[in-house]
């Protein structure tokens, strides 16, 4: 990310500020996760922490990892444009470049309007710091080609060959509700009410050109993307992502992260989005050392059960101090890179719960974000082995999937994804 001084934009666009007046923002807000959100509860860690819109590549990714993520999916509307898809990118950069300052969506914001009016802004945030707000942005395989195979804004040849549909995997219990979408925008932040205020005004820019398909609130960040972060725990009372790139590991980043090349594209990402819920009632029916068994590592330091600490590397077929060795079928053996032809990802993974189902059982788990160049070689063979062997599989259904090109970041004065246009 360039540390350059974010430059002003232009504001939303007419059109953009009618969808801000017209739209029905209830239903565009939360989408299908529902629930009341408050920044009380993290008022006090909220900081002025904040990230520059605009450089080499988007924000959020190797960003250190926020405590809490709002990301939504979009379907462009039909009879949208190709005109007003580039309108619609314009206008969410001038509110996104904003909200990342801590910033209303526009200099007339939530109060300065005409009292006979709706607002420019939803005014939720007003008073809040930037609290570390990111905003990425991806463009999934519709915006391309639609189901129908048409081109619908003249981008099927810009389609990047890393942007590949994701194949079934054994196990996979998707909900068209938790899956796809032709957009989609990821909001990081360490305020919950920052992150879901930032999708809440740019799903109301979007009015009459994309509406949200689905959208996820999580917290309590699974993976580090920087080595000041301590491992976090998912709701399995596991440390996840141990292993995780992060953004002092320039090397793996500039191989494993950004895309290469010369295309519209180079210096993106792919994001592989899975929705994975842990059936909770179960594990915690399961000993402890069943448990460290299925996943590799200790419960409490996360050590590999091969011996060490947290952080010591995997021995394969090598007893630990307490004469267990790590199961080939663990989800550390088959996750671990020395399996995978050494193919590595980012992970941006977040906990989520999303109330009880109608059986009473606890609808939480994991929603796992995964940055990485071509997921041809990384997410997707990894995927195929752990979906065929992994111990895991008893205690966790992957109930979501998306796939999406994320463009490098823009520069002052262009709108985001504008390389796609040519």
């Amino acid at each position: 990310m360039s540390g350059q001084d974010a430059a002003e934009r232009p504001g939303v666009s007419r059109r953009g500020l009618l969808g801000l007046a017209g739209a029905a923002i209830g239903g565009l807000a939360l989408g299908a996760t529902g629930g009341a959100v408050t920044a009380t509860a993290v008022a006090a860690a909220a900081t002025n922490t904040s990230y520059p819109f605009f450089g080499e590549h988007q924000s959020g990714i190797v960003t250190p990892t926020q405590d809490r993520l709002h990301f939504a999916a979009y379907d462009i509307s039909p009879g949208t444009s190709r005109a007003d898809l580039i309108a619609l990118l314009e206008d969410w950069t001038a509110a996104a470049e904003r909200l990342t300052r801590g910033l209303d969506v526009s200099e007339t914001g939530a109060v300065g309007g005409p009292a006979l009016a709706p607002p420019d802004d939803t005014g939720e945030a007003q008073g809040l710091p930037a609290s570390g707000l990111t905003l990425t942005f991806g463009f999934g395989p519709g915006v391309f080609t639609d189901a129908q195979g048409r081109d619908r804004f003249g981008l099927a040849s810009r389609r990047p060959p890393e942007l590949v549909d994701i194949p079934s995997f054994p196990g996979d219990a998707l909900e068209h509700a938790s899956s796809g979408g032709d957009l989609c925008i990821q909001a990081c932040a360490d305020d919950p009410q920052v992150a879901v205020h930032a999708i809440r005004n740019l799903s109301r820019i979007a009015f009459g050109r994309a509406s949200i398909r689905w959208s996820q609130l999580g917290f309590g960040r699974t993976s580090s993307t920087s080595r000041a972060q301590v491992t976090e725990r998912n709701l399995f009372g596991f440390k996840d992502g141990t292993a995780n790139i992060t953004s002092e590991d320039t090397a793996a980043v500039e191989k494993d992260v950004w895309v290469g090349g010369n295309s519209w594209l180079s210096g993106g990402s792919i994001l592989v989005a899975r929705k994975i819920r842990m059936i909770i009632e179960t594990w915690d029916r399961t000993s402890l050392d069943e448990q460290e068994r299925v996943i590799g590592r200790t419960k409490g330091a996360g050590a590999p059960l091969s011996g060490g600490d947290e952080f010591t590397p995997v021995k394969f077929h090598h007893a630990g101090p307490d004469g267990r060795k790590l199961a080939v079928n663990s989800h550390v053996a088959l996750a671990h890179p020395d399996q995978n032809h050494g193919a590595r990802i980012l992970r941006r993974g977040y906990n989520y719960v999303d109330g009880n189902d109608q059986l009473g059982r606890l609808n939480a788990g994991l929603f796992f974000l995964a940055f990485q160049a071509d997921p041809r070689t990384a997410f997707i063979p990894m995927q195929k082995q752990l979906a065929h062997s992994d111990l895991l599989n008893e205690y966790i259904r992957h109930v979501g999937s998306a796939i999406f090109a994320v463009p490098p970041g823009a520069k002052p004065g262009e709108h985001i994804g504008a390389g796609i246009f040519g």
